[in-house]
Order: structure tokens, then sequence, then C-alpha cells
């Protein structure tokens, strides 16, 4: 990672710009992740199978100065202005840059990655995560203890923000990433790794976990946390699963892109399989939810309110929108002066115990697999 930091650098990344990344998920792709960071560029992750014309605009949006890839990969959709480093052909060059880490300065706020959600304009929008987001998300946290004999399984899609909790959690706390090849989730090759590997930890979208559940359900017997959501939970399933492995560790974790991975968790109990829907918990330490009526007032407790996020984990916003990220990032009136909260669309109340119950969405917005979907997308690409 310092040697391609270094090779990076000398081909004019620098602190600040952004660089797009076209790779499987391979040693390449975990190693790039680094490299750029410690340029203090900020990546952007390309699925190869999108359409072309959704790569382009994703890299034209991100004001893209660099592409990562291999000669393997197709890149016939690129636009003019993009530099290419093609790793397998730069690799001698490689071998004779230092071991050692640049000296660039990174600050908390600094862009780290920036990832690309469906857009309620009808076009993608790209959401700026600064350092800090992923750093105070994943180092001192309580939802699942991770240490040096821990290994995490990395088979999210590659542009979504759980690449970055799979990756980095066992990275940031001496833990073992497997990475699964290709890059979306393949239930064969996952059971496969599973079998083959143990993990200790899994993070499954709440319907790929319910698959492999049902098609494989002795598969988690060496699991010891398993993280979950992205959708609501189906509580039969997770019934099925307390009963089979009573040693898991299932947690119910919550957060749009735009406050980075988790703001909320749930360790899932029995107890709570006795309602008609699992909780989506109570906020990170660094982070803090409100339940807002239309005027912005605190709705009662049992009463069901918009759910607006605060603290560390807040994205910058969405690159080159100001109108949108003004109407999404607000100052909040419930914090120190110059504190910001992002407006979710999603609904939720607070249960007796203090426990968030996810209620729906106040637009149109839907999830299909964990990704999040505007369907005003959908419209303007047929019209």
């Amino acid at each position: 990672a310092n040697r391609l930091a270094h090779h990076l650098i000398d081909q004019g990344v620098t602190r600040g710009t952004t660089c797009a990344v076209q790779l499987d998920r391979n040693l390449h792709l975990a190693t790039t992740t680094l490299a750029i960071l410690k340029t203090g560029a900020a990546y952007t992750l390309l699925d190869p199978d999108f359409p072309h014309t959704r790569l382009r605009t994703i890299t034209e949006q991100a004001h893209a100065t660099h592409l990562i890839t291999t000669t393997d990969q197709d890149t016939t959709w690129l636009h003019a202005g993009i530099h290419t480093v093609p790793l397998d052909h730069d690799h001698h060059t490689l071998t004779t840059r230092p071991t050692s880490a640049p000296t660039t300065t990174v600050h908390p706020l600094d862009t780290a990655c920036l990832m690309f959600t469906s857009g309620s304009t009808g076009t993608p929008k790209g959401v700026l995560t600064p350092h800090q987001a992923l750093t105070t998300t994943l180092t001192h946290q309580h939802f699942t203890p991770t240490h040096t004999h821990h290994t995490w399984l990395q088979c999210s899609p590659i542009p979504w923000d759980a690449y970055a909790l799979e990756l980095f959690a066992p990275l940031l706390n001496n833990g073992t990433c497997i990475l699964q090849p290709g890059t979306r989730p393949d239930p064969d090759t996952i059971t496969h790794l599973i079998h083959q590997h143990r993990p200790t930890h899994l993070h499954l979208s709440a319907s790929l976990f319910n698959h492999l559940l049902d098609t494989h359900p002795h598969l988690f017997t060496h699991t010891h946390h398993l993280l979950t959501g992205g959708e609501p939970l189906s509580v039969p399933h997770i019934t099925k699963a307390l009963h089979h492995h009573p040693h898991l560790t299932i947690t119910n974790g919550y957060s749009p892109v735009e406050s980075t991975i988790f703001t909320t968790t749930h360790t899932i109990t029995p107890q709570d399989t006795q309602h008609p829907t699992i909780p989506i918990g109570t906020p990170l330490p660094t982070k803090n939810t409100l339940l807002l009526d239309p005027h912005l007032n605190p709705v009662p407790p049992g009463t069901t309110g918009e759910i607006y996020m605060t603290g560390t984990g807040l994205a910058h916003g969405y690159t080159h929108q100001p109108t949108l990220t003004a109407q999404r990032f607000t100052a909040t009136p419930y914090g120190p002066p110059g504190t910001r909260m992002y407006r979710t669309g999603d609904l939720a109340r607070h249960r007796p115990d203090g426990t968030l119950e996810y209620q729906g969405r106040t637009d149109h917005q839907i999830k299909i697999r964990g990704f999040r979907i505007e369907p005003t997308e959908i419209q303007t690409a047929l019209t």
C-alpha cells in the first residue's frame, strides 16, 4: 500500500483529489483502497458490471482525476481527462517504490471516500464521507468486538458503504479480512468460504441472511457475531437463527450512507421476537438521533417522528449538489452552534425501553436487497 501510494503521488494524485477504482475484489482492491487514503485523496469504487453510462456519470460527478484498474478490465466507457493507472502494467515500477508511508498530512475532516446512491433528482448522488466518519464508527465501538483472532468475511457490494465496514473493521483492530471474489455477494461462494475459513464475523443484508438461513441452516455454526440490516428484518428468520444458534450474537444495524455505516444498533434478544418488528436500536457513542415532527419539534415517546441524525458520522454532503445538500443537511437547533443534522426521510418511534422502532418512509424511496432505490431515477431513465 505504501509503494502504491508513492506511485500514485508520482502520477499526480494529491490530497483533496478523487481516484476512481475499477477492480475485482482481490488483494489489489484492498491495497489500492489503503494506498489512496495514504495519499490524502478520496476513493470512489466502481462495479465493473455497471452499465457504461452509469460508470461515466459517476466518474464525471466525482471529478475523478485518476482511474486505478488492471489491463483486463473494460474501460472503453472512460471519458477524456482521466489518467489511467494499470496496476499489472506498472508492477515492475511499483516494486521500486519506497516501502515507507508517505509524509502526506491527512485531516480527520478530509474526504476519505465518495459513495454513490440512487438520486431523488433522477441522477445518482455522491456522498462525501470524511475520515472521522469511518474511524469514529469503527474504533472503540461496542456493537461487535473485534480482536486479533477474529476474522471477517468481506462480501458486500463494492460500491456500498458496508465494504468499508467489512474491510476496515478487522484491519483497524488487528483482525483478518477474507475477500470474496466478485464485486457483489454470491451465496454459493459465501457458503464455500464460510465452510473453509469459519469467519467469526459476518455482515449480511437481511435478504441474503434469510436466503442463507433457509438454504444452509447450519452455516452459522462457527460464527460468533452476525451484523445485518439494510431493510426490515424477518422475525421468523431471526427466531429460527436464535433457536438453532444460541451462541450467535445478532446485531441489527441501521443508517443511511449519509451517516456512515451504522448510526444505531441493537443486539437482538429472544424477547425481541415476541414483537411484530425488530427494533433498530440506540445510537453509537459519538452519534445521536432525533425524532422530530414537520416543525422540527421533538415528538413525545411512542409517537412517530422523522429520524434526524447528528454526530461524527455525518457526511459533508453531496458532491457538487449544494442545493440538495442544504435540503438534507441542516443546522440543528438541539446542539452546539455550527453542528448539523441529516434529515433521513425515515420514520420511527421510541419504544418504552428507549430503542427505536422503524415505521416506514416519508417519501417513495424503497429498498431492494439493502440497496436504496429512488423511483424518480427509474422514471428519468424510462422517459
